[in-house]
């Protein structure tokens, strides 16, 4: 009887340190099984990247006259079905010279998925993301960030690059412009990917030009996502 309740107790253990490595896998922002993932690139040059979660929503246009007033590039991590829905803001996006992301067609939780479920989200986003007339290359980042076999799978597999953030000011929520700014201009280092939430959060929105004039006051310039990477 002691034998049957020290294995169960061993069992328990095993499964309970399986399933705390998945969910450390799970939302790694550094690390995944396969392919190349991205959350900011090793360099001494003041560059960082600025890039935009979620989307488009009707707040697009003030996005982008914000973008306009500071002078600075932004990669949108766009969902498929809200591109579908309002084809005429991603064309807007990509007329004022932006870079577009794919973040999957329904923003699901990308783990414990099939791979025609992979397969739909992602090709479906690409096919709205063409459609806008963007013509460069489109990256990837999972919805919450989250991915654990199949994603990055299909990802390694067509040459496509996840790219996560080392900078996410707004992502808990109920932060005050003054915070978002504050730990933005505090976290970002050279070669950073700046996580923020501008299509829903009023607050993330108004932090911008803060946390452009914050940022380009110690001597950093913006890039896309692209150009980051080819450094």
């Amino acid at each position: 009887m002691r034998r049957w309740l020290v294995g169960g107790i061993i069992g328990i253990v095993v499964i309970a340190a399986v399933l705390s490595g998945l969910y450390v896998l799970m939302n790694s922002r550094t690390y995944q099984v396969a392919g190349r993932l991205v959350d900011r690139v090793e360099t001494e040059d003041k560059v960082v990247a600025l890039t935009f979660d979620d989307g488009p929503t009707v707040r697009t246009p003030e996005v982008l006259r914000t973008l306009a007033q500071a002078q600075v590039p932004a990669t949108f991590y766009l969902v498929g079905e809200d591109l579908a829905a309002h084809p005429e803001y991603g064309a807007a996006i990509v007329a004022a010279g932006h870079e577009i992301g794919n973040h999957s067609y329904t923003h699901r939780r990308m783990v414990l998925v099939s791979g025609d479920t992979v397969r739909d989200e992602i090709e479906r986003t690409d096919a709205e993301i063409r459609r806008a007339g963007y013509p460069g290359p489109i990256s990837f980042r999972p919805p919450y960030g989250k991915k654990l076999w199949t994603l990055p799978h299909y990802l390694a597999d067509h040459d496509r690059t996840t790219v996560t953030w080392d900078v996410e000011p707004d992502s808990a929520g109920g932060a005050s412009r003054e915070a978002i700014v504050g730990d933005t201009v505090a976290q970002a280092r050279p070669g950073s990917i700046i996580l923020l939430h501008v299509m829903h959060g009023q607050e993330s929105l108004a932090a911008v030009p803060e946390i452009v004039a914050g940022l380009r006051a110690r001597g950093y310039r913006f890039v896309t996502v692209s150009e980051l990477l080819a450094r």
